[in-house]
């Protein structure tokens, strides 16, 4: 019997109404003669319910029994949904990160799977059970238990599908596929029918939320299909999977954008070989995930460096500078009022003139470019925050990105 992973997010489990609906949907597939696992997040909004709680205890929370805390939501959500199969007559178990033998590194609150044990899974479905699998954590190899940040359930779907060699692995959301831009910027956003891994793994890493980055980087690297859709119709989705010839080439797939980007500046580094290692060495000992850089021409042996991240890297980014800046005599600057806006398109590497078009796009809307970053499908610009929504409008109206009316 082919193997299905299916993974479930918190708003389509977000009460228990919802969670009776994800049971039949789940009893459907498993009926229709497929083994099932479903990786299921925490209900609503209870995993930001529990952050507030920790925050009110502690200025400062240990990451440990953050991870702790976090990783019950999905139990809750997954032991629920157990109950309600079983409530249609089938038999489900419903098992956390460690008893599925999910297994990663030591970083809490964005660990790395490194490997999935599949013994108990494979015995659970032999023996007829329908599997449910917390998502969003792990074990480390000291036995702590570990999340795997924000959106970390797509990774465990996915990483599950590759391990077990599922036929496909649907991600179940509260939006039926991946759009040319946000619906709630872009009224008429399209929907994608199908989109490349390489162009998915652009559009994740820019901003697109329907999907975890790393998720997309697994499926590729495993070649595991991915199917983006609604958790409340039965309509098809978006199919994430290795370009072919079906699929539409178009110069630009997507208008891309986050809202949540902190430019951090250097000033008067030393122009020697061996600084920009220790500083960029520093951020990635501290876990952070840098984004755009700019180093400005030498003058008088000193330079300035400036690049972003996600705000939510911003204080270990602080504490990694603090560390390094007196040693290099340094001094840097904070931007937290940062946005940015992205195009995507696997047919922008044989078409020319994109770049002309998104920048000559962006001046005409009078929106101010403040760092530009490119690869060969896509193309980046860091702009200020209130100006990210006019952007988005502008590119998706300029590339012809509209629904047909």
């Amino acid at each position: 019997m082919p193997i299905i992973v299916q993974k479930y997010g918190g708003t389509s489990v977000g009460d228990t109404e919802c969670i009776k609906n994800v049971a039949r949907r789940i009893v459907a597939e498993h009926d229709a003669g497929n083994q099932v696992v479903a990786v299921v997040s925490a209900m609503g909004d209870s995993t930001d319910e529990l952050l507030k709680m920790a925050h009110e205890i502690a200025t400062d929370p240990p990451e440990r029994e953050l991870d702790m805390l976090l990783s019950t939501g999905e139990r809750v959500s997954v032991a629920l949904l157990a109950m309600a199969i079983h409530e249609l007559g089938r038999t489900a178990i419903s098992l956390s990160g460690n008893q599925a033998g999910i297994q990663t590194n030591t970083v809490h609150m964005k660990a790395r799977i490194t490997g999935v044990e599949t013994g108990r899974l494979i015995e659970e479905l032999e023996s007829g059970k329908i599997v449910l699998v917390a998502g969003f954590q792990g074990v480390s190899p000291v036995e702590d238990v570990t999340t795997l940040g924000r959106g970390g359930s797509d990774t465990t779907a996915v990483a599950l599908a590759a391990a077990l060699g599922a036929k496909l692995c649907e991600i179940f959301t509260d939006v039926d596929g991946v759009y040319t831009a946000d619906p709630g910027i872009v009224s008429d956003a399209r929907k994608i029918d199908a989109v490349s891994y390489g162009e998915m793994l652009e559009m994740a890493a820019t901003g697109a939320e329907v999907l975890m980055l790393r998720s997309v980087e697994y499926a590729q690297k495993y070649g595991v299909p991915l199917h983006v859709r609604s958790s409340f119709t039965d309509q098809p989705g978006t199919w994430i999977r290795e370009e072919d010839e079906k699929m539409e080439k178009a110069v630009v797939s997507a208008v891309t954008h986050t809202n949540d980007e902190s430019k951090l500046t250097l000033l008067r580094v030393p122009d020697r070989p061996g600084v920009a290692a220790t500083v960029f060495g520093a951020l990635a000992a501290a876990d952070v995930n840098v984004d755009t850089i700019i180093q400005n021409v030498s003058e008088q042996g000193t330079t300035d460096i400036s690049f972003t991240v996600n705000q939510s890297d911003l204080p270990g980014a602080q504490k990694a500078l603090q560390a390094i800046a007196g040693n290099l005599g340094v001094a840097f600057l904070i931007d937290n009022d940062m946005g940015k806006v992205s195009i995507v398109g696997a047919g922008m590497k044989s078409y020319p003139g994109v770049a002309a078009k998104m920048f000559g796009t962006l001046a005409s809307a009078g929106v101010n470019i403040e760092m530009i970053s490119t690869s060969s499908i896509k193309i980046s610009c860091v702009i200020k925050r209130g100006q990210v929504e006019k952007a988005v409008r502008a590119l998706h109206q300029a590339f012809n990105l509209a629904k047909p009316a």
